[in-house]
Parts: C-alpha cells; sequence; structure tokens
C-alpha cells in the first residue's frame, strides 16, 4: 500500500521492551519527540519472560562485576519508591552446606583456588557472608534491611527443606512485575507527548540529509508510512543485530549473544513469603520464589539460543533440570507433575566471549553510530539497570540532539505509584472501604496492578454488575476496556500473560470468550473512527 506523509521527530526508537520503553519515557521527558514502533506487544519477547526481580545479582560478584552491582542495588530502592505497586522488597533465604561448589569458571573461584588450593572448587561459609556484607554496602542501602544468619531447625523457612540443612543467610532483593514496568513506561512516555505504535515493524532506514527516513509496517493492516528522525535507537533486544543490518544497514563489530532462561511455576510449595537461593552442585543457582499468591516461580536456566525468530519454549529437559536442582532442597521432591505453568525468554546478551552462556556478562553496553546522523544500538542490560542505561543513552544522544534538560527520573513516580513504599495495605484497605463489594484478594490484585489509579478504573461503580460482563478471575469488561484504551492490549494474550497473570487462573474457554469479546470492541472501535472520518 502507498505509504503516509512522513512525520519528523527528534527520536526514533525500535523495541518496546524495557529498555526501548525506558528511553522512550526519559527523553520524552527531556523535551524530545519521540515515536517508538514495536513489532508484537509490548514485552512481548524478554521483558516478560525475566525471573521478575530488581536485584544486584549477587552472584555477580563472583565475576568481579562490581559497578555493575554497585548500580544495581542502588537502582533498587530509587525503582522501588517510583512504583511500590508492581515492586516490593522480599527477603532471600541461600541455605548453606559444607559441599557448596563455584562455578570453577568464575573468576573468584580462579583466585580462590590459587590462593587456598585446599578449598579449590568449593564455596565457604565465610566467602559467601564476605560477599553479602558487600552486597548491603554497596549501594548504600537505606530501606532494605540488612542479612541475618539463620537457624533452619527452628525457623520457619527450614520446615520444607531437607534435614541435612541446619544454617542459612537471609538477605534483601526487591520483587518486580516486568511487563507491567514496560508498559507504565510506555504509557508515562506517551504522557510526555510520545507516540507509541505497537503491531508496527521497522522496515527500513535510510540516513538522507542528516535525518534518518525510518520506514514502518503495521502488521495488522499492511499500511505503510515514514518518519524522518534526527536519531535512532535499536533497542530490538534479541534481533538487535538483526536491525543492525536488515533495517539499518550496517555493518558492526559488536554482537549479541542469545542466552535462553527457562522458567517453571508449581503450586505453591511452601506457606511463607520469602524466597529461596539454591546453589547447584554445578556452580549455577536458581530461585524458588512465592508467586501469585497461590504458585511459586522456580528458574532460571542458561541455555544458548540459535536465533532470535527461533521460539523460546522450556524443554522437557529444562523443565526436569530445575525440577531436579529444588528437589536437592525441598523435603518433598518437586516433579514435572506439578507444574502447572512454563515459560521461557531470550536475554540478548553483548557477546564477550565467555566461555559459557551462565558467565556472559549482564551488563549493557550502549554503541554510538555516526554515518550522518546518529544511531545508537543497545546490547545487553538486565531489567534492574533500564533506568540508568536511559540515562546513559541520552549522555549520548543528548550533545547530537542539543539537549539542555539533566537527569529527571529518579523518585517520579510511574503511573498509579505515587505513594508511599508502605503504603499498599493502607491503599487496599480504603480501596474496599469505597467498594464494598471487592474482596481483600480482588482489591489487593487491582492495585498491585494499577496503584492508585485502580480507583479511577473502577470509577462510579457500586456493585460488581456495574463492571460489566465478568470473564472470570475478577477480571470485568471494565478492566478489559482500561486495558484496550490505557495500556495498549489488543488480545486476550496481552491481556491475561502480560498486563497480568490471569492465564494462571482461568480456563481455555473463559480466555477464548475474552478474545471474542475483544476482537468485537475492536471492530466497534474501528467502525466508529470510520464513522467519524
Amino acid at each position: 500500500m502507498d505509504s503516509q506523509s512522513p512525520s519528523e521527530v527528534d527520536l526514533f526508537i525500535i523495541g518496546g521492551g524495557i529498555n526501548g520503553c525506558g528511553i522512550a519515557r526519559d527523553a520524552a521527558g527531556r523535551g524530545l519527540s519521540v515515536e517508538l514502533v514495536e513489532m508484537n506487544d509490548l514485552a512481548s519477547a524478554t521483558s516478560s519472560a525475566s525471573t521478575k526481580l530488581f536485584h544486584g545479582g549477587l552472584r555477580y560478584l563472583e565475576y568481579f562485576e562490581v559497578r555493575l552491582v554497585r548500580e544495581a542495588l542502588h537502582e533498587r530502592e530509587v525503582l522501588l519508591q517510583a512504583m511500590p505497586h508492581i515492586s516490593w522488597p522480599m527477603r532471600f533465604v541461600l541455605p548453606y552446606h559444607k559441599d557448596m561448589r563455584f562455578d570453577g569458571q568464575t573468576p573468584a573461584s580462579r583466585l580462590l583456588g590459587t590462593v587456598m588450593p585446599w578449598l579449590r572448587g568449593r564455596r565457604p561459609a565465610w566467602m559467601i557472608r564476605l560477599g553479602l556484607f558487600l552486597y548491603d554496602r554497596l549501594g548504600g542501602r537505606k530501606i532494605l534491611p540488612g542479612t541475618r544468619s539463620v537457624d533452619l531447625r527452628s525457623d520457619a523457612t527450614g520446615a520444607v527443606l531437607q534435614g541435612r540443612f541446619a544454617k542459612a543467610f537471609e538477605y534483601s532483593d526487591c520483587w518486580v512485575e516486568d511487563s507491567r514496568l514496560v508498559v507504565l513506561n510506555a504509557r508515562d512516555a506517551e504522557a510526555r507527548g510520545a507516540r507509541i505504535r505497537t503491531r508496527t515493524r521497522a522496515v527500513a532506514a535510510e540516513c538522507r540529509d542528516g535525518l534518518w527516513h525510518v520506514e514502518s509496517e503495521d502488521t495488522e493492516t499492511g499500511v505503510r508510512s515514514v518518519t524522518r528522525a534526527r536519531a535512532l535507537v535499536n533497542a530490538g533486544g534479541p534481533w538487535v543485530a538483526d536491525v543492525i543490518k536488515g533495517v539499518v544497514g550496517q555493518n558492526s563489530r559488536e554482537g549479541v549473544r542469545l542466552v535462553r532462561g527457562s522458567h517453571i511455576v508449581t503450586r505453591r510449595l511452601f506457606d511463607h513469603d520469602k524466597c529461596y537461593f539454591f546453589q547447584g552442585g554445578d556452580g549455577r543457582i536458581v530461585f524458588a520464589i512465592p508467586y501469585e499468591q497461590d504458585f511459586t516461580l522456580i528458574g532460571t536456566t542458561d541455555v544458548d539460543h540459535p536465533a532470535p525468530d527461533v521460539s523460546p519454549e522450556c524443554s522437557d529437559e529444562e523443565a526436569q533440570y530445575l525440577c531436579d536442582f529444588v528437589s536437592d532442597y525441598f523435603e518433598k521432591a518437586v516433579t514435572l507433575e506439578d507444574v502447572v505453568w512454563r515459560y521461557s525468554g531470550v536475554r540478548p546478551l553483548f557477546d564477550d566471549g565467555a566461555g559459557s552462556a551462565s558467565a556472559a556478562t549482564r551488563d549493557y553496553v550502549l554503541k554510538l553510530e555516526n554515518p550522518g546522523a546518529p544511531v545508537l544500538n543497545v546490547f545487553g542490560g538486565k531489567i534492574t539497570t533500564y533506568r540508568r542505561l536511559a540515562e546513559s543513552a541520552l549522555a549520548k544522544l543528548g550533545p547530537e540532539l542539543g539537549v539542555t534538560r539533566g537527569d529527571w527520573t529518579a523518585g517520579v513516580p510511574l503511573p498509579g505509584g505515587d505513594f508511599p513504599v508502605d503504603g499498599v495495605c493502607a491503599l487496599i484497605d480504603a480501596l474496599r472501604a469505597d467498594y464494598p463489594f471487592l474482596n481483600a484478594a480482588w482489591a489487593g490484585r487491582l492495585v498491585r496492578a494499577y496503584g492508585r489509579e485502580a480507583r479511577e478504573m473502577l470509577g462510579t461503580a457500586i456493585c460488581r454488575e456495574d463492571l460489566g460482563q465478568d470473564f472470570g478471575a475478577t477480571l470485568t469488561e471494565r478492566e478489559v476496556e482500561w486495558l484496550m484504551t490505557r495500556e495498549y492490549a489488543r488480545s486476550a494474550e496481552d491481556v491475561v500473560w502480560r498486563r497480568s497473570k490471569l492465564g494462571l487462573r482461568l480456563s481455555g474457554a473463559q480466555i477464548a470468550e475474552l478474545e471474542a469479546w475483544m476482537r468485537g470492541a475492536r471492530q466497534i472501535a474501528r467502525d466508529k473512527g470510520a464513522a467519524e472520518n
């Protein structure tokens, strides 16, 4: 189809994951005109398939990545204060036994083996405690409590573990709803003037007369359009190399290493609200985390992935590996029959030539090219440092675009997050007082998803029936309309697996009914738009 007339912006961003949306928000807040395209739904790849933690990365200390750990530790509390509805503190229990082993390829393991050869391969308790001592202090912790020792023979966290574990260390990190984080960044970017276009693929980009001419295609209608941009950001995630070569037409010396991380979800394996940090005989670590009230999330694996267009799936082999891993700790073995859901994502790590997927750096690398107009290629990164990555991106692009406003996002809440870190319970109580038809679980889910905006979404409803059709698991027509009009949702999958995790509670028939309703709602909106034009 014919292209539409070109529009012009300061910054054109390819990729609607956390890095792309974080950069869009930061740039729009500095007064730049911004357009972002995502070929699927927001957070449809890596950014919805994480272990869902804001964490410093305790194991990265064994690779001596001190700068990355310090930055991530500092960010935990900055982010926690900006989004207390979708992020909250969690305590992690690290059981210890004398047979703990390093990954033999880590710098720390090699150093210890040289200095103390009698400890070769072992991970002694004093070294774990030293790492946790640094972990408590590197990031300037103010909100989160520090490390403590735990007697598993008397502590509730020891009840589900095998009797051979008597000692543990307990430390702090944070949970985050990863895909909601992406959507809220996109919403805030749009509120500050950015244009967010989902289901839109960047087809080609050509630099002419000091501007990028970017052609994009609506993947649902086939309509193509051209945008002129002063600068281009390639935040394609797993597709970053494809964008460099196939869209921008550049040759780059930098490469991306695709690493698949798989997770399994089981019915709830323990009654408390703390997480487990398990260390395996192969030197790897796996988390077991309370999930969606009634489940336990277990992950992750680290396996090299062949290509971005190969759909990542948690294989039976990976699922069995995770079951066997945690069964070495839990009194009751976990089997494949316990698994109710599994998911997998591809991490686009900067290819630093590491010998294994586990050893590849989790740090981000930003490469600015300037063949007439700047293009910034984003490699790697982790969800905890997305805001700092965005600041670094603007530090590189700012001089090229004449940006005068400095860093601004620290401490500025995301939509719905303008309340105290410890204010969730009060918000739930107030919501139930104003909407008596909500039970505790329903009100809690809404506050954890929408924060202070839950009240705006519920509006003037005085009974459940005022919220329209009930799709099951407390999902109503009113909420789905909000997700479609405010949060870019277009399909049932968007709603039940990315805007929420209600797919764990809805049947296939209920999800199909939701899909049919949303399809009808989209058609009504199209007909209305056509009539108005």
